[in-house]
């Protein structure tokens, strides 16, 4: 909460405003689920039900211990909005410089840790012996990745925070670029299998780790100048440090709790069979499609209500609020429908097993659903970290948690796959419940008297 008396720095927030940001985010954002689809067609059409659960497992397993550092992206998104708002000269270079650094020891510590990973994920996933081997292979080479992608999250939360989202959307087409086409060459050319998806996914993370840090360094002159920017001793300020590491432990709590949700159901999926599994991943894949598209107007909430509470302006932050749900609104409705109307025909072309093309079929409707019952959550997400109200953000992803897996418990039960659906459905609508309810309560202490 906001205390004291701060001086003001009014701005107005437009439609054009939202869209400036939201739309290239989304471009951006949406190229990671097409990365996911494109690798299930290469290894799906090869036929091979337990070639593709591994991948299916071995990105699952990758989107939980890389969304443990997920604040690296959001929290500087948020901590560089901000500063923006505040009038920091600096563009926040100090908070993307320990995110860099905190970056590469997280990254290099899950290398150093990457056997009891795997073992812990396969204990916990349960895949059979075809897909348990598959798993093995790509892990083994995607862990090679985690130091560039973490600096990659570190570098998206910095130009996204300062509004360059044409900076972030050109870095992510290169990353996925050079990942599908690489993909597809070390699958079908070499015939490296599941190995040569991930081995694609290393590739394109390094190189946009390199020529995000080269952006970087040319805004502020070259190495030299960053180092003249900054104080010594700035980095380890001891207060700028407590509040960044709090601000991670709770998203990564965050996070931790929102890839369990997703870990649960998928593991709940492998243990109905590999058609089961195959199938909802497949269906997951497309939700992730307008997940991350939606995920460009909760950046624009971000950045818009973030630069709103460094200036210390409430009209800013509430027309932010405003616009941001109704362009989710307008988006979402528009995503579920062409979803619902399309899905049969990507689920043919995502799959040669008619097994699994029968089986999502029959859920795309209850899946299509997801586009709208998930939207407020989204926007709630880009608000909240903005404002960089963290422990709101912990809570109710915990408390939400909760809530689903009872769900899941019941209704899977009564209804099998229909009530695992069912209680994703629950989940999505009590996170957005939860968090409507706590900003309410804490929007007015954002903002103080000018100074």
């Amino acid at each position: 909460m906001t205390t004291g008396a701060r001086p003001q720095y009014p701005f107005d927030v437009r439609h054009a405003d939202v869209w400036k940001i939201a739309l290239p985010a989304s471009v951006a954002f949406i190229t990671e689920p097409l990365v996911g689809i494109v690798d299930i067609t290469v290894i799906g059409r090869l036929g091979d039900a337990g070639l593709l659960g591994g991948l299916v497992l071995g990105a699952l397993v990758f989107d939980v211990i890389f969304s443990l550092a997920y604040f690296l992206r959001i929290g500087t998104a948020g901590l560089t909005a901000q500063a923006v708002g505040a009038r920091d000269p600096r563009d926040g270079l100090l908070h993307v410089s320990r995110a860099i650094l905190l970056a590469i020891g997280i990254g290099l510590s899950m290398i150093a840790l990457g056997g009891p990973i795997l073992w812990l994920a396969t204990s916990l996933l349960a895949p059979g012996s075809g897909t348990g081997a598959a798993l093995a292979d790509y892990f083994a080479v995607r862990i090679w990745s985690a130091p560039f992608s973490l600096v990659n999250y570190a570098l998206l939360g910095w130009f996204y925070g300062r509004a360059a989202a044409t900076t972030g959307m050109a870095l992510q087409f290169l990353l996925h670029g050079i990942n599908i086409l690489a993909s597809i060459a070390f699958v079908y050319l070499l015939g490296w299998g599941v190995a040569g998806a991930a081995a694609g996914t290393v590739l394109g993370q390094v190189v946009a780790a390199l020529v995000g840090l080269a952006l970087l360094l040319r805004h502020y002159g070259g190495p030299r100048a960053v180092l003249a920017h900054i104080a010594p001793g700035e980095l380890l300020d001891a207060i700028a440090l407590k509040r960044m590491f709090g601000l991670s432990r709770d998203l990564m709590i965050r996070s931790l709790a929102l890839m369990g949700a997703y870990a649960w159901f998928a593991a709940q999926g492998s243990r109905m069979g590999e058609v089961a599994l195959s199938a909802n991943a497949i269906l997951l894949n497309l939700l992730m499609v307008v997940g991350f598209f939606l995920d460009g107007i909760a950046q624009a909430a971000e950045q818009l209500t973030g630069k709103a509470v460094g200036a210390n302006w409430r009209p800013a932050f509430d027309r932010a609020y405003g616009l941001s749900f109704l362009w989710g609104l307008v988006i979402a409705g528009g995503l579920g429908l062409a979803w619902y109307l399309g899905g049969s025909a990507l689920i043919g072309l995502m799959t040669t097993n008619a097994e699994v093309r029968a089986q999502a079929v029959s859920y795309l409707p209850i899946a299509a659903l997801c586009a709208l019952t998930f939207m407020p959550a989204f926007v709630y997400d880009g608000i909240l970290i903005g404002a960089t109200l963290n422990t709101t953000m912990r809570n109710g992803m915990v408390i939400s948690l909760v809530v689903f897996l009872a769900a899941a418990l019941l209704l899977q039960r009564l209804l099998g796959n229909l009530g695992l659906w069912l209680a994703l459905h629950v989940w999505f609508l009590a996170r957005g419940a939860i968090y409507w309810w706590a900003l309410e309560r804490r929007r007015a202490g954002l903002f103080s008297d000018p100074a």
